[in-house]
């Protein structure tokens, strides 16, 4: 994790959130590319064949194509917030900041691998607005 950016800043902030709240707002965002691929991996097809299967002996129905889509869509609405958040945050920087949070990427790295057009004033201020609206949009 790569980020070194100070968990608690002042309460007259206007992006000020709980130094917990923004901890577990980056662990939620770090688990970004794992729904991506498991949103990828489910693709409507089993992947065992179901010859020998026993049935059980219960009353509910099986439909495999509904558990997949609700796994789909429980992923897909998950990766939107996050998505939803840095496009809110800023419409030319919001793919930098998406790329910071969901990799734990700092701001020397995003500009030597991505070379970022801003400061890292500029850059930072960002940041903490993503995490105070991914905040908002969490409640």
């Amino acid at each position: 994790m790569g980020t070194t950016i100070r968990p608690e800043i002042s309460e007259r902030n206007k992006y000020y959130i709980d130094r917990h709240r923004y901890y577990e707002l980056k662990h939620f965002c770090l688990q970004y590319p794992g729904w991506r691929n498991a949103y990828n991996s489910v693709d409507g097809y089993l992947n065992k064949p179901m010859d020998g299967v026993i049935a059980s002996r219960t009353n509910s129905i099986s439909n495999p194509v509904l558990k997949m889509a609700e796994v789909r869509l429980y992923y897909s609405a998950r990766m939107s917030i996050v998505e939803k958040a840095a496009t809110d945050t800023d419409l030319y920087l919001g793919k930098y900041i998406l790329t910071a949070v969901t990799e734990g990427r700092s701001y020397v790295n995003m500009k030597t691998r991505f070379n970022i057009p801003c400061s890292k004033d500029v850059y930072y201020d960002l940041y903490r607005k993503f995490f105070w609206l991914l905040s908002q949009a969490r409640e």
